[in-house]
């Protein structure tokens, strides 16, 4: 696990460039404590900083072939290195070490810009062809691990973090429709970045530079069958599941370092549990997170797991307290805003790891495979509440349930009830990001000030269409899953993982998004995912032997703190003072008059308005931190 960068210039690079991408290393020590490196040409420079995990002597990076032609940095693991080492030392290749990154530039050698389609794992590369004078960079298929461009003046730049890119002369101009979108959705999503210029390189996408040329393929895409239907029994794909992600764990499991298991007590990591139980040596080291609110605490099923499977378990209360001094310190790590609340345990849960262990396996990816969101079973209900004469759904309902008091309790009756009025007319695919995110763009009209909004697009939710235009599933709830792919999962879930876990040196790795595990769920009948009202029907099916049946049955809670709460009592004055006039007219991006009328509606009971409040304090957060 690393941290890399690079500049390639278009003409001959001066002397500044070896300085700069020093500095752009120093950016992410974190990312890499163990070691650095740099590989210096006329038109490339390299850098990289080490997180060891595999051959912790000799796995240095910058790495070449046998006369020095190609070169790489990679940030990832491949955890088919050993197959295709074999193959390549049959075909005549040398190996000098035992890591996975010498495969790279072998496989490269063997089979050119395809070499990709032949690894297995989570990875961002970058790959220097010397005598071609060709780089090439290239993400692994579902986003697991970032890269970040840009191009400027003569150079292209990139880098797993953006504050790496921030090292440069760049401006840091914020890119207005990138600020819209975060609104929207909670999280930036690719290719956009919070700063004009500068872009993310999609999952499953590659970037060739030759001949003066930037040339964007992709090279892999999930593809859901148009019309699934059932070709085996319950029973065989149940087996079929289970078979496939406990070796999808086996291969997870590869590591010189210690290792443990990010534990909430849902299925997923309780599935991960089970399985890594089975195939460890020696029991394996669990870790989770708990609130002293009781409707967002998991502890308790955490604890059932970990006795089930005997592990060492270990787990940390969250309290309120830490909010303030967490949010400015992780503003350090996230680079651009990111509004989902569970940055904060899931820093937490990092950093208590970190203590024990040098790599976690978790179980992000289940409930996109699997039709594990409650937004799925709104979906189903919201086909039936259309039959519904429209006088009636705009003129009664939408009124009695505006009325409904707000409470505290995690996803309550309230809480769904008016999520779901304000995204059922929409169409499916856009009614989604309605229940999952912030601001509709009715909302927006009222936060950004008249300024701003002239600035922006018609279309806020342009990055569903420019998804929905590669999706070939020809049933809805297999579109929706897709674009939860393509968006939660990869701009917010993993964005979080990624930037918390590394900011305390561990690495994550999820079995669930081994990629040929996702094709196999592809090709599932949604019928089976989504069975009724029993969300995750057949993977539940699948792991019912192994796993205890509250486990089995329990409702999803998801993992997010007791945010409204905290807001309205212990954070109060926190969030007066962060949104107070003053602070806005910073940027005069917003309202002030809007935001405090929210924020007096949350302080007085009437509103739960802790999914609007919360994007906006990370903003202000950010925005200090990255542009005053």
């Amino acid at each position: 696990m690393c941290g890399i960068c690079g500049i390639f210039g278009f003409s001959e690079l001066g002397p500044e460039a070896e300085d700069l991408t020093r500095a752009m290393c120093r950016a992410m020590v974190h990312r890499g404590p163990d070691d650095e490196g740099y590989y210096f040409d006329d038109r490339i420079a390299l850098g990289m900083r080490r997180l060891s995990i595999i051959d912790l002597v000799t796995g240095h990076q910058p790495l070449s072939n046998e006369d020095g032609t190609i070169w790489t940095i990679y940030n990832g693991e491949i955890y088919n290195f050993q197959e295709l080492k074999k193959r390549l030392v049959d075909k005549g290749h040398t190996f000098r070490t035992q890591t996975d990154t010498e495969v790279i530039v072998h496989l490269y050698e063997e089979k050119g810009e395809s070499f990709v389609q032949d690894l297995n794992g989570m990875f961002a590369i970058a790959l220097w062809d010397r005598v071609k004078k060709k780089l090439i960079l290239v993400r692994d298929r579902l986003g697991v691990k970032p890269l970040h461009y840009l191009r400027y003046k003569n150079q292209l730049l990139f880098s797993s973090e953006i504050k790496s890119l921030l090292q440069s002369a760049c401006p840091r101009e914020i890119d207005l429709e990138a600020l819209s979108q975060y609104f929207t959705f909670e999280y930036i999503p690719a290719p956009r970045t919070i700063f004009r210029g500068i872009q993310k390189l999609l999952p499953g996408e590659m970037l060739v530079l030759e001949n003066g040329r930037v040339t964007l393929r992709p090279y892999w895409d999930v593809r859901f069958k148009p019309k699934p239907s059932p070709s085996k029994s319950e029973e065989e794909y149940a087996e079929e599941i289970e078979h496939r992600l406990k070796e999808s764990v086996r291969m997870r499991l590869i590591s010189d370092v210690p290792l443990g298991v990010f534990l909430s007590g849902g299925i997923d990591s309780s599935s991960i549990t089970s399985l890594m139980s089975e195939a460890a040596s020696s029991p394996i080291k669990t870790f989770s997170i708990g609130f002293k609110e009781k409707s967002f605490d998991e502890l308790d099923y955490a604890k059932t797991i970990a006795q089930r499977f005997g592990t060492e378990h270990r787990e940390f209360v969250v309290e309120s307290s830490l909010v303030k001094d967490l949010v400015p310190l992780l503003m350090n790590y996230v680079d651009e805003p990111l509004a989902d609340a569970s940055i904060i345990p899931t820093y937490i849960i990092s950093k208590l790891a970190r203590q024990y262990v040098t790599v976690a396996l978790a179980g992000d990816g289940g409930d996109e495979l699997f039709a594990g969101y409650d937004t799925y079973k709104a979906y189903k209900v919201a086909r039936l509440y259309r039959r519904v004469p429209r006088f009636i759904r705009t003129g009664i309902v939408k009124n009695l349930v505006s009325l409904l008091p707000a409470t505290k309790k995690r996803l309550s009756f309230e809480f769904k009830a008016k999520k779901f009025i304000a995204g059922v007319e929409y169409p499916p695919e856009i009614a989604n990001f309605v229940w999952w995110g912030a601001f509709t763009p009715a909302a927006k009209k009222d936060l950004f000030s008249e300024e701003f909004r002239e600035a922006l697009g018609q279309d806020a939710y342009s990055p569903v269409s420019f998804h929905l235009r590669n999706c070939r599933a020809s049933e809805t709830l297999d579109k929706l899953a897709y674009l939860d792919l393509k968006l939660y999962l990869q701009d917010d879930l993993l964005v979080k993982v990624d930037r918390m876990s590394m900011a305390n040196s561990l690495e994550i790795r999820v079995p669930f998004l081994d990629y040929t595990f996702v094709e196999f769920a592809a090709t599932l009948p949604s019928s089976l995912k989504l069975k009724g009202m029993t969300s995750k029907y057949i993977l539940k099916k699948a792991m019912s032997r192994r796993l205890p049946r509250e486990i089995i049955r329990r409702k999803k809670i998801g993992f997010d703190i007791p945010l409204g709460v905290w807001i309205k009592d212990d954070l109060k004055d926190f969030v007066a003072s962060v949104l107070s006039p003053e602070n806005l007219k910073k940027h005069r991006f917003f309202n002030a008059a809007h935001v405090g009328k929210i924020m007096k509606e949350h302080f007085d009971g009437n509103h739960n308005h802790r999914q609007l409040l919360w994007p906006l304090i990370i903003f202000q957060f950010w925005y200090d931190h990255y542009l005053r």
